[in-house]
């Protein structure tokens, strides 16, 4: 049997793929914690499984003209978690709280946002039947 060459390809390539191939990118192999935060969190739960984390309540808005709404980006900036996504060309706002030590906060966003037809409120990251009409209120209980 022949024995086989250590290197099978020429040290120098002979031939250079197109410009756009080359060179290759180095992306790095984990996520980083920017990609991370802007995952969908139902996305972000199929792949890396259920995160333990504490009950929160999101208020998810779209950009909209008027005086209050550099008060309700100021706001939702001040959030727990917050994260600025476009869907379909559309600028939305996703302020996360956790009301337990400040349920204030929530309150003043939802004060500014809350009338407007795009704006969601989410338990847990999810869209739950009257979370307007009993779950805001139950949290406002929590204001003294």
């Amino acid at each position: 049997m022949p024995k086989l060459p250590d290197r099978v390809l020429p040290e120098d390539p002979v031939h250079r793929p197109l410009e756009r191939f080359w060179p290759y990118a180095e992306l790095p192999e984990q996520p980083t914690d920017e990609e991370l935060t802007r995952l969908h969190p139902e996305l972000k739960g199929a792949v890396f499984g259920a995160a333990a984390t504490p009950f929160s309540i999101s208020v998810v808005f779209p950009a909209f003209d008027g005086e209050q709404y550099a008060r309700a980006q100021e706001l939702a900036r001040a959030a727990d978690e917050y994260v600025e996504v476009e869907v379909d060309g559309e600028t939305r706002h996703r302020a996360r709280f956790y009301p337990g030590d400040r349920p204030d906060r929530l309150r003043d966003l939802y004060e500014q946002v809350g009338h407007l037809d795009g704006t969601e409120i989410l338990i847990d990251d999810r869209p739950l039947p009257y979370a307007r009409e009993l779950w805001l209120p139950l949290v406002w209980f929590l204001i003294r």
